[in-house]
């Protein structure tokens, strides 16, 4: 990549005191290379733009005002419509993304990533002075990312905002970003074969005030749903959540029959019960869910055999539970098997999501 122009774009909003060092820093870290910083500035009250343009003397930066809009994910898209780089990285501007890492993204690129991410959770990586709290926003974040958004399955840190990608990637992507999370954006409607997670360790804050807020979250949820819908997920989600309660019909149904009409034991109903559920939800899906199908060269028995495969272990959760809350806690048992369903059904939609359907 040394004969190519990576661009860095920085968004910014009220970072004067950050952004002197980060400029020397990657400055440093991307020495031998062609390269630009791309500052793009909200309007800051607090001589951000001026410092900025202020280093462009001694450093290549390039100062970019936003009079009127707002957003971090916004700046990012219009830095990537602003910048003619091969390469282009983003980073934040308060330095808790340490600007020495940008090597090595740049070095995954030349080692042919499309995109490379700066990740707190793969080995070597972390984050620095976290709160318990904190922690659990972020990593329910995630989770919640790689259960709604299969495509994001795979990638350790989907909600990072340190990365650099191959400008292919995002070259006329119809980029929709809402809040801060533009990586989830670029990962969704980029086009990227090649994935790599880089390591770094995210550092408190020094200097500046944090953006996290109950607002950010909100945005997060919001962008979620779009991603959802734009991706067809989101359909996807409500033919499953559709097929799997008929399902639960079935098993509620024939649990009832079972155990109050033909007398079986109350976990051989279930286990029947569970079972007849299984090849419901299955004819259903198969019959409804044609983008599924189209996708894969895997003959009927076969993806039978998988859907079910994955479902026996959906089979000992639910029977389990049953067991837990009819027998130790005394809880009815037709209200026990839905509680049993309800937990098991996270694992069957991932797991039938991820395998059976590939």
């Amino acid at each position: 990549m040394a004969d190519k122009t990576l661009s860095l774009i920085v968004p910014t909003y009220n970072e004067n005191d950050n952004i002197t060092p980060l400029v020397e820093r990657a400055a440093r870290a991307l020495s031998g290379r062609k390269y630009e910083i791309v500052i793009v500035d909200d309007n800051s009250r607090d001589g951000t733009a001026e410092t900025a343009s202020a280093l462009s003397g001694k450093y290549p930066v390039r100062v970019i005002v936003r009079r009127t809009e707002r957003g971090l994910a916004s700046a990012v898209v219009h830095g990537f419509n602003n910048t003619t780089g091969d390469v282009i990285g983003v980073m934040d501007a308060d330095l808790q993304h340490p600007p020495e890492v940008v090597a090595a993204l740049a070095d995954a690129i030349d080692s042919g990533a499309d995109l490379a991410i700066g990740s707190r959770y793969v080995k070597g990586g972390g984050c620095e002075g976290w709160s318990f709290t904190r922690r659990v926003i972020s990593k329910g974040a995630i989770f919640l990312s790689h259960l709604l958004l299969p495509r994001t399955r795979g990638i350790g840190d989907p909600m990072s905002g340190f990365f650099m990608l191959k400008r292919q990637v995002v070259a006329g992507a119809d980029l929709k970003p809402t809040g801060y999370k533009i990586l989830l954006e670029v990962i969704m409607a980029g086009k990227h074969t090649r994935v790599v997670e880089v390591p770094f360790v995210f550092v408190a804050r020094e200097k500046g005030e944090s953006k996290l807020s109950s607002k950010t979250q909100v945005d997060y949820l919001k962008h979620l749903y779009s991603l959802m819908r734009r991706s067809g997920d989101l359909a996807r989600a409500v033919r499953a959540i559709a097929v799997g309660a008929s399902g639960v019909i079935v098993n509620e149904g024939l649990l009832w029959i079972l155990k109050e009409f033909a007398g079986l034991p109350l976990l051989a109903s279930s286990v029947i019960a569970i079972e007849a559920s299984v090849i419901s939800n299955f004819t259903l899906h198969n019959a409804f869910a044609p983008a599924e199908r189209s996708q894969t060269s895997q003959s009927f028995p076969v993806r039978f055999l998988k859907f079910n495969t994955v479902r026996l272990a959906g089979i000992g959760i639910n029977v389990g539970v049953l067991y837990l809350f009819t027998s130790i806690i005394g809880v009815h048992y037709l209200i026990s098997n839905l509680i049993g369903i309800a937990v098991a059904f996270v694992w069957n939609y991932l797991l039938a999501q991820w395998w059976t359907w590939e």
